[in-house]
């Protein structure tokens, strides 16, 4: 379901824009639509009184919480339920943020993250992201949302602008709280930078992985084919276009991208260009033959990357100790059918001492 969908069913009953406007308003804050201080008979027509709770009634059945997972860090990771039947995934992020999912499933098959062995199933329709929103609002508070749950936000670019859209304006969220992940496409580079000036523009992660053309197509199979050099340029456009700095995100996988040679390929791309680089040690997936680096490690390649001039925040990926992350609450929950095969990459040549 669309946010379109929902504003011309309201419409439909006779409700005027500021009306409609009301109901989404309340529904994206988790509010009651009973709340404020008119009551809804000094405000709606009889006829929308009397046809909203079956619009609410299916509004609320858009996202609803099968199971929740919370971690020593103070994160929840929330298996969320949609009306047909499918699972995504959301976190409750420390600090009222939130990670929304934009897909069920995904089609870019990071070698490292279980959303992608699935493939795409489908597109999450505008009204089903807003509902994640709405549905953790309902537990805590939320005043950041980022796209970087299952899914590849650039594949389903209508839905998704048109989710932060709402929660920029009628949803009180900040435009620069409103984070807009992608592995990279021109699509999504092209819609950004053309989006009308007044219009909600999201910060822009970028995730990267690598500085290495070859290798990233390893780890990213079905991303587009853009170097790492053409990525941060496309992004330094829209950095200083919004000025808000590009959210690099690099998960850090031992023997994979956590070397000299890597640190060296970073500070080549990112000197000079307004970008905060975010190291995530990898998050375990027991299914696939990745580890993660030691804690010393990356924080080692963290310091030596501020040092060098790179800003440069080490992160925990939130609820490891839940083994939560990555598609891996919906893979258990499909009582383990289908489960993917260990995947191998190439390792860079390591060169003779």
């Amino acid at each position: 379901m669309r946010i379109e969908d929902i504003r011309q069913r309201l419409h439909t009953l006779g409700a005027k824009p500021i009306h409609i406007q009301r109901v989404l308003r309340l529904w994206s804050q988790a509010l009651p639509q009973e709340g404020g201080k008119r009551r809804p008979e000094d405000f709606l027509p009889l006829e929308v009184r009397e046809g909203l709770p079956a619009v609410l009634a299916d509004i609320e059945g858009l996202a609803r919480i099968r199971s929740e997972h919370p971690g020593e860090d103070g994160s929840a990771r929330l298996l969320v339920a949609l009306a047909d039947g499918q699972t995504v995934e959301s976190v409750l992020l420390p600090r009222g943020g939130l990670c929304v999912s934009s897909q069920v499933g995904c089609a870019v098959g990071c070698v490292f993250c279980m959303t992608g062995k699935e493939g795409l199933l489908r597109q999450l329709g505008s009204a089903e992201i807003v509902a994640q929103v709405a549905l953790a609002r309902t537990r805590r508070k939320v005043n950041k949302v980022v796209f970087m749950g299952m899914g590849e936000p650039s594949h389903n670019l209508d839905n998704v602008l048109e989710a932060i859209d709402l929660l920029g304006t009628i949803g009180n969220i900040g435009h620069k709280s409103l984070v807009f992940s992608t592995v990279g496409d021109p699509r999504a580079f092209d819609r950004l930078q053309g989006l009308e000036m007044g219009r909600v523009r999201p910060a822009l992660a970028l995730s990267l992985h690598t500085t290495k053309a070859e290798l990233r197509a390893q780890l990213l199979p079905r991303a587009p084919r853009m170097t790492p050099e053409e990525l941060v340029e496309r992004a330094e456009v829209y950095a200083r276009q919004t000025d808000y700095p590009i959210q690099y995100q690099w998960t850090l996988i031992e023997g994979v991208n956590d070397n000299e040679e890597e640190i060296e390929g970073i500070v080549r791309l990112l000197k000079g260009k307004y970008a905060l680089m975010n190291m995530i040690p990898y998050n375990t997936v027991d299914e696939l033959d990745f580890k993660r680096p030691t804690w010393e490690r990356a924080a080692e390649i963290a310091r030596t990357l501020h040092r060098r001039g790179i800003l440069t925040k080490l992160r925990q990926s939130a609820g490891q100790d839940v083994d939560g992350g990555c598609g891996q609450l919906r893979a258990r929950d499909l009582n383990g059918a289908n489960q993917p095969r260990p995947v191998r990459i190439i390792r860079p040549a390591v060169p003779p001492a």
